[in-house]
């Protein structure tokens, strides 16, 4: 007599979403400011402007551009709008923040196309392991998305879960 198999994780009704489908493709740079201070402490106007005219712009064409400053110094919010006017056209992107506030800004706008509707009663599966860097910023944002509207939430891979989230049945 053949052993059957039945594959259970088939028919389990759980919904799979490989967060690599999501990843927000083209290269991550960021300008630290703190390079454009006298002493990392100050900014000086006229020669910060002088930098924003010199500076070859077109190196920056089609990426994703994080602007920041990594030292405890004040500057002055038009220098920011004077990178991001320079940026705009050139760039993917340009957000303000360190490379980590680049990427939660790019996963928040790559989830924003997710149709959480479509997964609305079901249980849902957040693959966990890949070949891209899906950061913790992409399950931290696709998990407040889903878990208003799915039954369940699990991370891994279907056949072995761990579980997130459970909606309590009345």
């Amino acid at each position: 007599m053949e052993e059957v198999f039945i594959n259970k994780v088939a028919n389990s009704g759980i919904e799979t979403i490989n967060l690599e489908t999501y990843f927000p493709v083209g290269e991550r740079v960021s300008i630290d400011v703190k390079e454009l201070l006298f002493m990392e402490l100050v900014l000086k106007e006229k020669d910060f402007r002088e930098w924003i005219k010199a500076n070859d712009w077109t190196q920056y064409s089609e990426k994703f551009v994080a602007v920041y400053c990594s030292s405890d110094a004040i500057v002055p919010t038009w220098a920011y709008m004077l990178i991001s006017s320079k940026l705009s056209g050139i760039a993917q992107k340009v957000v303000f923040g360190d490379l980590n506030a680049l990427e939660s800004a790019l996963w928040e706008n790559a989830l924003n196309t997710l149709e959480v509707e479509n997964y609305k009663d079901k249980k849902v599966v957040i693959k966990g392991c890949g070949d891209l860097p899906v950061s913790a910023a992409a399950y931290t944002n696709i998990s407040s998305k889903l878990v208003p509207v799915v039954q369940s939430l699990m991370y891994g891979e279907p056949c072995s879960t761990v579980p997130v989230f459970k909606r309590k049945t009345n």
